[in-house]
């Protein structure tokens, strides 16, 4: 459930999102607040004028939390968001020990509002040669 200094949060995100349009990126923008509110970061989308294709807000804020952040204090921190995040950034704020997003727009309302990418699936054939997969992969999380 949300509350109003959520949604106050989340107006900057949009806010931020106006941003990323206006410097001809995808519309998405997100930050990052500490326990009691404090916005620690923010960030837009700059995959086109960065020529990334991850160069999400979502995932820059997460790997800054990673970097600049004790676990402690990522385990507290909310992300804020316009958008739902995708998939690669869900990982990585996962990944990062981040407590909480909050977003304005789900990924299915999303897809309501824009047309396809165009581009077909990419086919992926797996899982094979567990065996010698497991060898190398295993003893990292032993």
């Amino acid at each position: 459930m949300t509350t109003p200094d959520d949604h106050a949060l989340l107006r900057r995100a949009i806010a931020l999102a106006a941003k990323a349009r206006a410097a001809g990126n995808p519309p998405f923008g997100s930050l990052l607040a500490g326990p009691d509110g404090t916005v620690l970061a923010e960030e837009h989308n700059t995959t086109l004028t960065d020529k990334d294709i991850t160069a999400h807000p979502e995932l820059k804020l997460a790997r800054w939390a990673a970097r600049e952040l004790d676990t402690s204090t990522a385990a507290r921190t909310t992300m804020y968001t316009s958008c739902q995040p995708c998939g690669m950034c869900e990982a990585v704020i996962q990944q990062a020990g981040l407590r909480r997003v909050v977003f304005a727009l789900s990924n299915e309302q999303l897809l309501d509002i824009r047309p396809g990418s165009g581009r077909p699936p990419v086919p992926q054939d797996g899982p094979a040669l567990f065996d010698e997969v497991r060898v190398v992969v295993e003893p990292y999380y032993r």
